[in-house]
């Protein structure tokens, strides 16, 4: 949704208005091709997907992203008056809420399984009590 936010915002942009937009950089190396790179110039790396293999530590790292998706998503509303940008953000904004309690509801579900009063000294994925 965001890319394609972006490719409607940046389709048909003439160099002055590249320029003008401080996107002059980026259009160097990606034209107006959707490259995914946070706001500081980083590019997207996988490294900062966090997998485990342990039920407790995936499903924490599952809310944490939600959370950082919906933090990113209130700051673009922040900045956007445009209502054709902050519709689909405001639906993607909800979208991690939704998300956000079911990972919650996950994680309660598994530490009710667990049946465990330290499930945290041991990866249930893994060892066997």
């Amino acid at each position: 949704m965001i890319a394609a936010i972006l490719y409607q915002l940046t389709k048909g942009l003439s160099p002055e208005e590249i320029k003008k937009a401080g996107m002059d950089i980026y259009f160097v190396d990606h034209t107006t091709g959707l490259y995914p790179v946070a706001a500081s110039g980083v590019p997207f790396d996988m490294k900062y997907v966090g997998v485990k293999g342990d039920v407790i530590a995936d499903l924490n790292e599952d809310l944490a992203a939600e959370q950082k998706a919906r933090v990113t998503y209130d700051n673009i509303l922040r900045m956007v008056d445009d209502p054709d940008v902050r519709d689909p953000i405001k639906y993607l904004r909800q979208r991690e809420l939704v998300h956000y309690q079911r990972f919650g509801d996950a994680l309660r579900i598994a530490q009710d399984h667990l049946d465990s009063k330290n499930f945290y000294a041991f990866n249930p994925s893994y060892d066997r009590q």
